[in-house]
């Protein structure tokens, strides 16, 4: 009878810790400040800049080293067929991204998983 009544208790108590988890942090909204963390590869991933040949024929230099710590502000949210989070994203000082393009796209689940883009407190 202890062991069940153990067994029982045991099941509430788990089933109570499963319910309690932290809200989403992963959230975001129109207007809130990213900053570009490093790539992940030689280039970035997860976050949809340019071809380079594009970058140098708008007469940009594609630096990718120089994005690393660029503040950013989200301009659009869409949900895919996937469910995957697609944000847009343009620079907050109002520059170009490599002096050639205004805003970029980016997969936001998975540049935040490989910190691509990290979250500004």
């Amino acid at each position: 009878m202890k062991k069940a009544l153990f067994f029982i208790l045991l099941s509430i108590i788990s089933l109570q810790a499963q319910e309690m988890t932290p809200p989403n942090q992963s959230s975001i909204e129109v207007g809130d400040k990213l900053i570009i963390g490093k790539p992940s590869a030689k280039e970035y991933q997860h976050i949809h800049f340019p071809k380079t040949n594009f970058i140098m024929k708008k007469g940009g230099i594609a630096n990718y080293k120089a994005l690393a710590g660029s503040d950013v502000t989200v301009t659009k949210i869409d949900k895919d067929q996937d469910g995957n989070t697609k944000i847009t994203l343009k620079r907050t000082n109002g520059k170009k991204f490599f002096n050639a393009v205004a805003i970029v796209n980016a997969n936001f689940e998975k540049a935040l998983e490989e910190k691509e883009i990290l979250l500004s407190n």
